[in-house]
């Protein structure tokens, strides 16, 4: 009897083993898999309407067909969200916590994951899929309470745009952005454009996003984390750990950034889309925008654009892809996931326009399949993309240089909580954005109270 008992406790022991998975967060499907479809949820992509990312997964229900046996194999589709990026995560929520959409993989921003992982609404996922190939900071976006729930699919990184005529014509000499180009001297630029260029052809020295949205707290981070080394606000756990001191001088950097001599005056209500609109009408100098406005600029300028790394430090951004706790084909939706952010996937993202998360994209060994690289890469308005690329990257806008951005860039605040934090900050700078001017030290002192209370320790 007690042999029969010892026998029946392992024979349990084995079965629970077997139901609660063995470690390295492999997805555990509640029952069979079977194929199907696997739906991808996603915001809109930039790269066009028969974009990278369609492309990539067309190749991959390419694969499964030519895999199967017989007539029942998975295919994957793309569902792309409307709205902003905020619009997205509210529907993305709403989706997965009532279950009124069956999603089984999410592309997520960066900025989500610990929400969306806190929440029980993604699984972990394997350690391997992010390994020591992707770019340090980018690889930190992917993990939560130490697991991997998203995988890092396409990353973002603040750049500088600039005429090179305007400052050409100012008598600026060249490099207009050299090595270790600072905040303190693209505004000595813009001081010597408004007494040089009396014309039609100047009227800001720079613009960027500061409408009351994601935007604002971007280029508020980068200030932040300009004037203060090192900052991060919160902890490993997403509890707040910033002080009246670092908002103060981070205030202080955003109050240089924002004042009406220096930034368009339209700047408070543009979001990526109105900057770039009012760089490309001209007199503007200057633009911080990510990767993506690249190749809008290009076509409008050509040779006199120049890109360079943003001064001071830059906010990482992108999005990584998580497998839903409700999909019913994890395991498959896992390996599609494997395949989409593979080094032959980024490769293909980078030579579409997008920031690659792994290290090996940017090296000459790689180049995307001709059956996924040769299909037309309209732009979001639905031209052809006409931007020339050669084996170092786009005119003034090389791989090496876009490498080093991600791996220089900071993170905002990782919380599950960041949706509280990031409307604090929105709504605590508005006076200072709106107006140019603000009471410093009352700011940061009103800052740190709301962002004790939004992010409770």
């Amino acid at each position: 009897m007690p042999r029969r008992l010892t026998a029946l406790f392992a024979l349990l022991l084995l079965l629970l083993a077997a139901c609660t998975g063995g470690g390295g967060g492999t997805p555990e499907p509640a029952a069979e898999e079977k194929p199907g479809t696997i739906v991808v949820a996603s915001g809109r992509d930039v790269t066009g309407s028969n974009g990278v990312r369609q492309r990539l997964i067309d190749a991959w229900n390419r694969e499964q067909r030519q895999k199967a046996t017989g007539s029942d194999f998975y295919q994957a589709r793309l569902v792309e969200l409307p709205g902003s990026a905020d619009e997205q995560r509210s529907q993305l929520l709403g989706a997965l916590q009532s279950g009124s959409a069956r999603y089984d993989v999410v592309n997520l921003d960066v900025t989500w994951v610990p929400e969306f992982a806190e929440a029980g609404l993604v699984r972990a996922l394997p350690d391997d899929l992010v390994d020591a190939d992707v770019i340090g900071p980018v690889a930190e976006t992917a993990r939560w309470d130490e697991r991997v729930y998203a995988v890092p699919f396409n990353s973002d990184v603040g750049l500088l745009y600039y005429r090179t005529d305007l400052l050409r014509k100012a008598g600026v000499e060249e490099p207009y952005v050299p090595e270790g180009f600072t905040w303190e001297k693209l505004r000595g630029h813009i001081l010597t454009l408004g007494e040089k260029l009396n014309t039609p052809d100047y009227r800001n020295g720079w613009t960027t996003q500061l409408a009351p949205y994601e935007g604002r707290t971007v280029n508020a981070m980068e200030a932040f984390a300009t004037a203060v080394p090192g900052l991060g606000l919160v902890d490993e756990h997403g509890r707040y750990t910033g002080n009246v001191e670092q908002l103060r001088r981070g205030v202080q950097e955003l109050a240089h950034r924002v004042v009406p001599l220096s930034v368009s005056s339209q700047a408070k209500e543009h979001d990526e889309t109105g900057s770039t609109s009012e760089f490309t009408e001209g007199g503007t100098a200057f633009l911080r925008a990510w990767p993506s406005a690249y190749p809008t600029l290009y076509r409008v300028f050509g040779k006199r654009l120049g890109v360079a790394p943003l001064p001071g430090r830059a906010v990482l951004g992108g999005q990584n892809l998580a497998v839903t706790t409700s999909s019913e084909r994890a395991r498959k939706a896992t390996e599609l996931i494997r395949f989409l952010t593979g080094r032959q996937s980024e490769r293909c993202l980078l030579e579409a326009g997008f920031a690659a998360t792994r290290a090996s994209a940017y090296g000459r060994a790689l180049r995307c399949p001709a059956e996924i690289s040769a299909a037309p890469a309209p732009s979001p308005t639905g031209e052809a993309d006409e931007v020339p690329r050669g084996d170092e990257g786009r005119p003034g806008l090389t791989d090496a240089m876009l490498r080093k951005a991600l791996e220089q860039a900071v993170h905002r605040p990782r919380t599950p909580l960041y949706g509280a934090f990031t409307q604090t900050l929105i709504t605590q700078l508005g006076p200072l954005v709106e107006s140019g001017s603000a009471n410093q030290d009352a700011l940061a002192r009103s800052l740190d109270e709301a962002l004790r209370r939004a992010l409770p320790g």
